[in-house]
């Protein structure tokens, strides 16, 4: 049965029709670029945190958002693997689901980190 999303089991956002996971036009499509750019914010983060350092001290954000930058890689490299491997395969849907856990967990990861060091708590 078709409703205001379109065919039943199916959902549209601007013209796209998601498939679900491990589809060709599932999500790995959206989160390795939105990974790969997060990696470079992570990248300007630590670059800002280290000029900022000599002025208030030493920290551990830089080294935090590193890690947060690993969090995005595996995230993107998730992501892309997904969508190397057919789509009908259960590998594919598994590694789709990695990448989404990475990417949710690394903007976690960023927000606190980007809040703790806005109060000095790192």
């Amino acid at each position: 049965m078709d409703d205001a999303n379109g065919p039943a089991g199916m959902t549209t956002c601007r013209g796209h029709r998601w498939r679900g996971a491990g589809s060709a036009a599932g999500l790995s499509q959206h989160i390795l670029p939105s990974a790969a750019t997060m990696i470079g914010v992570c990248t300007t983060f630590i670059g800002l945190v280290k000029i900022i350092e000599a002025r208030i001290g030493p920290s551990h954000v830089d080294e935090y958002a590193a890690l947060t930058a690993v969090l995005f890689l595996a995230s993107s490299g998730a992501s892309y693997l997904s969508m190397r491997w057919p789509a009908e395969s259960r590998l594919s849907a598994k590694l789709e689901t990695a990448a989404d856990v990475c990417f949710v967990l690394g903007l976690v990861s960023l927000s606190v980190i980007s809040v703790l060091f806005a109060y000095e708590a790192v």
